[in-house]
């Protein structure tokens, strides 16, 4: 392995086993660019972003512009005579400037099997498909959005159990591996970037409070890849009236009880809080909920401190709840 001079972007913690292989393999990290600090947490107090810290724990010289688009930026970043720039999930756009100054480009992270889920969120969008697998892409980055060529690729199954939480850890190390395995090869010229194809592009949309909503007419099994899918972030919930006021209550685990049930979809089928679904057919069961302010309880405790005011029978609705029959 030839060491080189590298300029790491990234910001969040799925970037930082990607920084700590390029460290740990001999590389020289000559600077690392996050995102600025921002308010994080209940207490809203300013924090420097994972991958910050760890480049200043890892004492490597840390920059945090707000944009690269001005001349003044792009100049700094030219200077650092990089032979490669590796990025993942930075959260910054590269202006062409930036891209064509590093002698081997820059190199990007990408959370999925591209072409499949370009864009900002495809480790979520591709467990709400219902995708078979997905992986990691190592790729030559361009001026569009993940449209560069590709240099390796790895790929991982998705099953029943698959959440975002553990498909985004397996995938930060699953990166790590291949981007060390990329540089060394693309150095050595033992591998050649190949094209995406046209055929089989799709767009990761960026995740909102809304993705969340439940609703129980879309049935069991895809409220199930919504709640492996969308817990933390942005974190499932429906709404319910509980005294006199609506609360929201977030969803964190969830499970199919592919039962027949006979009853209108949205119903409380059980004191298990076991929701009725589509077409009197399947049910969802909320093992894990939270209140707001509240500590996250199973489905069951959670009725049982409602003392009654949300009976079996009771149909949660969009705008209301109904106790009927």
């Amino acid at each position: 392995m030839t060491p080189l001079r590298l300029v790491f972007m990234g910001t969040p913690d799925f970037a930082v086993p990607s920084l700590r292989a390029l460290a740990d393999a001999g590389h020289e990290v000559v600077c690392v660019y996050s995102q600025p600090p921002r308010p994080a947490g209940r207490g809203q107090q300013v924090q420097k972003s994972p991958v910050n810290r760890f480049a200043e724990e890892r004492g490597i010289p840390v920059r945090t512009p707000k944009s690269l688009r001005n001349a003044e930026a792009q100049a700094e970043f030219a200077e650092l005579k990089a032979d490669a720039a590796v990025v993942a999930a930075y959260g910054l756009i590269l202006p062409q400037p930036i891209l064509d100054a590093p002698r081997l480009g820059c190199l990007n992270v990408h959370g999925s099997l591209l072409p499949r889920w370009r864009g900002a969120a495809p480790i979520q969008r591709s467990i709400l498909a219902g995708d078979a697998e997905t992986g990691i892409t190592i790729m030559q980055m361009d001026i569009g959005l993940d449209t560069g060529a590709m240099l390796l690729k790895d790929a991982v199954p998705i099953t029943a159990e698959t959440t975002a939480s553990s498909l985004h850890d397996a995938l930060a190390e699953m990166g790590a591996r291949l981007i060390v395995e990329a540089l060394d090869g693309l150095a050595a010229g033992r591998l050649t970037a190949e094209p995406q194809p046209e055929a089989g592009v799709t767009y990761a949309a960026k995740l909102t409070r809304e993705d969340g909503r439940l609703d129980w007419s879309k049935g069991a099994p895809y409220i199930d890849k919504q709640v492996r899918a969308l817990t933390p972030w942005p974190g499932c919930w429906f709404d319910v009236p509980i005294a006199n006021r609506v609360e929201r209550i977030k969803v964190l685990a969830a499970e199919v009880e592919d039962i027949p049930h006979g009853r209108p979809t949205g119903t409380l089928l059980d004191d298990y809080l076991t929701i009725a679904c589509e077409d009197h057919f399947g049910a969802i069961r909320l093992l894990i909920v939270q209140r707001p302010g509240k500590a996250p309880v199973s489905g069951a405790d959670f009725l049982r401190g409602l003392h009654g005011a949300l009976p079996v029978g009771t149909r949660l609705g969009d705008a209301a709840c109904s106790a009927g029959n």
